[in-house]
């Protein structure tokens, strides 16, 4: 089934308190007839706007089509997290790409994140870059391990942000029994992000580009010009940039075999006042160590913003909410009871070595997606280093591209059936504790 209809009733956000708590725009109207443009860009969200907002303002014609609406898909919805780094500790990415690429790597990591905190102040300071993401281990051995970590990272590249946290000192600002030591990164931070992303859009409109909503992609003819299709239209461009990530449709064979969408899900509970406090002691956004990994914040409204329970199957299940408050409540038993206004789903991308796949589908179409959680900053961060390829400077997209992200085994086939196989095994192992 098409990934932009499995969950979702065309055109309508979810119902997340990120919409509720957003004045949403009116809908731009649907790609009728020939358009033409030096660059077609499929996807409203961090990763297209972010080019689009890049290229327009270097003076090119560029057309941004969606199926659904601006900021629809993970991007409107996730965790708000704008993490350092990628989904992989910098030792290992020195290992693997060298120590040369894993710097070039961490500038551009770092980049991403300073562009958002920039972003936040001048395009959309209503989504609230504030700073501050804690971790949270199960085991003095993870801990152990993310504290050489944070001395490679502060020893080596001079990233002094991160502090190391004892059992105490984490059960001092993160309200839960069960860590047994922790770190925060006050270089790390979150937002609300469906207004980040309204920003994002309203920013490259101002510079010229021209946004279509309820426009599908259904095919992509190569070529120069390329023409990218939709249901009642097409766009003849010299460029295509596809960002569509885990809601892209199977039109590029090259990216499915190695970008695959899993859902994620996220509840917010009745504004806590002072019980706030009770939970977490600063406003800091939090992940953990799980593999099925938590995460959470609190809303400028002192609602529990709880995300995890990942699911591998194509549609979500028919009761998000249980399991859901089930691992809320396990971690923060002082939550029991506690009521439920929002719960709401979405999809991203991931890749089997949980980097981003940064990558040339022909002379003149690329792509970047399966930012594997790390998406807040790193998508925004492929959509700027996509516009410069377009320009003629490819270095740095280049750079991303040392990241080799491999094809699932079987490629696109086979990915959600071997996936969901692997997925098992790990999520027993988070529950008897592996």
């Amino acid at each position: 089934m098409n990934p932009l209809y499995r969950n979702d009733t065309k055109g309508q956000y979810p119902p997340s308190w990120y919409a509720a708590s957003t004045d949403i725009p009116p809908a731009r109207p649907a790609l009728r007839g020939d358009a033409q443009a030096d660059v077609c860009v499929i996807g409203a969200g961090f990763t297209g706007l972010s080019a689009a907002l890049h290229l327009a303002r270097a003076g090119l014609d560029v057309v941004v089509l969606d199926a659904h609406r601006v900021g629809f898909g993970a991007s409107g919805r996730n965790g708000g997290q704008v993490g350092s780094g990628y989904n992989m500790s910098q030792r290992d990415l020195e290992k693997r790409c060298g120590t040369g690429n894993a710097r070039l790597l961490w500038e551009l990591a770092e980049e991403a994140k300073a562009d958002i905190r920039e972003n936040c102040q001048t395009l959309a300071p209503d989504a609230r870059f504030t700073p501050g993401v804690a971790h949270g281990f199960y085991t003095r051995s993870e801990a152990d391990s993310h504290a050489r970590d944070a001395a490679h990272l502060a020893d080596t590249y001079g990233y002094d942000q991160i502090e190391t946290l004892s059992p105490d000192a984490m059960r001092a600002i993160v309200k839960t029994p069960l860590y047994q030591g922790g770190e925060l990164d006050m270089g790390a931070g979150h937002i609300h992000p469906l207004r980040y992303v309204f920003g994002l859009a309203r920013a490259a409109e101002a510079a010229g580009a021209r946004i279509f909503e309820g426009s599908e992609v259904h095919h992509i003819a190569h070529g120069d010009p390329a023409h990218v299709r939709t249901g009642a239209g097409q766009v003849r461009a010299n460029h295509v940039v596809i960002a569509g990530n885990g809601y892209l449709p199977n039109i590029e064979r090259k990216i499915a075999a190695r970008v695959m969408p899993i859902n994620s899900f996220i509840c917010a509970t009745e504004p806590l006042g002072d019980r706030a406090a009770e939970v977490l002691a600063r406003d800091i956004a939090v992940a953990d160590s799980k593999f099925v990994v938590n995460y959470y914040r609190m809303s400028e409204d002192k609602r529990f913003l709880f995300g995890g329970r990942e699911s591998y199957s194509i549609g979500y299940p028919g009761d998000i909410q249980t399991a859901l408050v089930h691992r809320m409540v396990t971690l923060f038993p002082q939550l029991a009871g506690v009521k439920i206004d929002h719960v709401w789903g979405g999809t991203l991308g991931i890749t089997m070595p949980r980097l981003p796949a940064v990558q040339r589908i022909a002379p003149n179409v690329i792509s970047a997606g399966g930012f594997s959680g790390h998406g807040v900053a790193l998508s925004g961060l492929a959509g700027k280093v996509m516009a410069e390829a377009v320009r003629g400077q490819a270095d740095r997209f280049d750079t991303l591209g040392t990241l080799k992200v491999p094809n699932f085994p079987g490629g696109a086939a086979f990915r959600a059936p071997l996936l969901t196989l692997a997925m098992t095994w790990y999520a027993l192992r988070d529950r008897i504790g592996l």
